[in-house]
């Protein structure tokens, strides 16, 4: 059996691997599954990806699905808890900002303000394909998108950390031109993860 040539970043780890064989770079459309990644990447903060993939069934459970209507009444109370939760990533600033980045997405759709129009309007709601051989960080579209969002009153997303989350949800394609999810990537459509159950 031939060996499937992955980004560099995607060897090593099974769970790694599979992230990057079915969702990394894929476009998502589901504008819950795009708030959810935002603030996921917003944990990663500091931390390595892999971390934050091996806590996420954890994080999906204590923040309710990652319902924005949810997470959007969390209390004081429900803050203590996720900071005595040992299986997510317990940092209070993060939690906060989870919290409010839920109230923005709310008060988005109230207006009538559909989150995934809003996140490929950047683009033109078309995936941009990175061919340059450099490994980026961030670029001059994160840059916008980050000052975007903060100006919505998002927290955590800096434009490095708003490079990472296109990539993950398929706005930029940065697989590796040897990767074998180069060109299929774009193809696919992912659907949002069933919320786990009460």
């Amino acid at each position: 059996m031939t060996e499937l040539c992955r980004c560099a970043w995607a060897e090593g780890d099974p769970l790694q691997q599979r992230y990057h064989d079915e969702e990394w770079g894929v476009p998502q459309r589901d504008p819950r599954m795009l708030w959810e990644m935002l603030m996921l990447e917003g944990f990663q903060a500091g931390l390595a990806w892999i971390t934050v993939l091996r806590k996420r069934d954890a994080f999906r459970h204590a923040f309710g699905g990652f319902e924005p209507a949810v997470v959007a009444q969390f209390g004081e109370a429900d803050i203590q808890r996720l900071l005595a939760d040992p299986g997510i990533i317990r940092s209070r600033a993060k939690i906060e900002a989870t919290i409010q980045g839920a109230r923005i997405y709310e008060a988005m759709r109230e207006q009538g303000e559909d989150f995934s129009s809003f996140c490929w309007s950047f683009t033109g709601d078309q995936t941009i394909r990175h061919d340059g051989p450099e490994r980026l960080v961030s670029s001059p579209l994160s840059e916008t998108i980050s000052k975007a969002l903060r100006k919505r009153g998002f927290k955590f997303v800096g434009p490095v950390i708003i490079y990472a989350w296109m990539q993950a949800v398929g706005i930029v394609d940065d697989h590796d031109a040897r990767c074998f999810r180069r060109t299929s990537a774009r193809r696919a459509v992912l659907p949002g993860p069933t919320p786990p159950e009460a």
